[in-house]
């Protein structure tokens, strides 16, 4: 099992880090609330890091993949493990949902905030309450994390997931100065864009459209 992490960070995505380990890298999942702090705690130009880590095999049919998800301490993972222990609840959903600081989430979740809870990314109506139910009065001390000041405001895309799409973008042949001003334009038309994949997507529609 691989309980750490150390290395030199090649590339940041939305909800993943590629870090360079002796020459090998590695992707390693990265809640954003996470990200976030991960992004506080480095000066600019230091691209080491050093990350707790959950690790599981995703079993499929026919395979079994190896996840790497990363935290900045250990009370982190310990909050996501919990988090994991609802019912139908698994890793890679916790990774999604978790784009409010914990402390806040863990405030939702000792306080009945079945509103908050439902604006988590894949958590509805019915797994709020089941988040309630299970974890009500267990998550008071990551209610004490610092970390309210550290996640990106809702409707501000974040410049890593800008880079993100460019670098899309360029994989497929598009031109720099293009793909910046499909990325603008995308922005400009739909400025509740949030992620990457959802950029690339209204940039697909709009390019649809100009060929009609």
């Amino acid at each position: 099992m691989i309980s750490r992490i150390k290395g030199q960070i090649k590339q940041r995505r939305q909800n993943s880090l590629l870090i360079d380990v002796g020459g090998i890298c590695y992707e390693i999942l990265i809640p954003v609330s996470i990200m976030e702090t991960i992004k506080a705690q480095h000066k600019e130009g230091d691209n080491s890091v050093e990350l707790i880590t959950y690790y599981y095999h995703q079993i499929e049919p026919s395979r079994s993949i190896p996840v790497m998800i990363g935290f900045t301490n250990e009370i982190e993972r310990e909050f996501f493990i919990q988090f994991i222990s609802v019912s139908g609840i698994g890793p890679k959903a916790a990774v999604r949902a978790l784009t409010l600081p914990i402390s806040v989430i863990a405030e939702a979740i000792d306080t009945n905030n079945h509103t908050l809870l439902e604006t988590l990314p894949g958590i509805g109506k019915q797994r709020a309450r089941e988040i309630i139910a299970k974890l009500q009065g267990k998550v008071g001390k990551f209610g004490l994390i610092r970390d309210r000041d550290r996640v990106t405001t809702r409707g501000q895309i974040d410049e890593d997931i800008q880079k993100e799409v460019l670098e899309v973008l360029s994989q497929l042949q598009y031109k720099k100065q293009e793909a910046q001003m499909m990325l603008q334009e995308a922005l400009k038309n739909n400025p509740n864009l949030n992620t990457a994949e959802d950029i690339l997507n209204e940039i697909y529609k709009q390019r649809a459209k100009i060929t009609k």
